[in-house]
């Protein structure tokens, strides 16, 4: 396990970043998060550590699925309700791929995802303050 506490967007960025060039060629990545943790800052340093163009990550709230560079796909399962439309995405095709798949809200489908999987946590300490654990 690894722990990074950041007081910035810089620094959240930059954690991303070292996180992401530590990951393997194909990867699962549950990313976990209240609601204004952080989570689209760190995923700014997982398309920067990927080479992709940060300046094109989004919070993938309303287009559930954005592909960042041939490395790194984001997904966000907030707004699904049931298995039937987590299946749906066809996330299993993504699965098979070299590539990292960051998976916002991932433990609302846990028990559907591969198991091994990893997990990048952020808790919003106030402030610009952020806890980030990976395990």
């Amino acid at each position: 396990m690894r722990t990074f506490e950041t007081a910035n967007e810089d620094e959240t960025i930059a954690a991303g970043v070292e996180i992401a060039k530590s990951l393997p060629e194909r990867c699962i990545v549950r990313l976990e998060g209240n609601l204004g943790a952080g989570k689209t800052t760190i995923t700014k340093g997982f398309a920067r550590g990927l080479g992709a163009d940060e300046s094109e990550v989004a919070s993938p709230t309303f287009t559930l699925i954005h592909e960042y560079g041939p490395r790194l796909v984001h997904v966000d399962l907030y707004r699904l309700e049931s298995d039937r439309e987590f299946w749906t995405l066809g996330l299993e095709d993504y699965f098979d791929r070299n590539c990292v798949v960051l998976i916002e809200w991932a433990s609302k489908f846990r028990h559907l995802l591969p198991e091994e999987t990893m997990e990048v946590r952020i808790e919003h300490k106030g402030g610009n303050h952020r806890t980030i654990t990976v395990s």
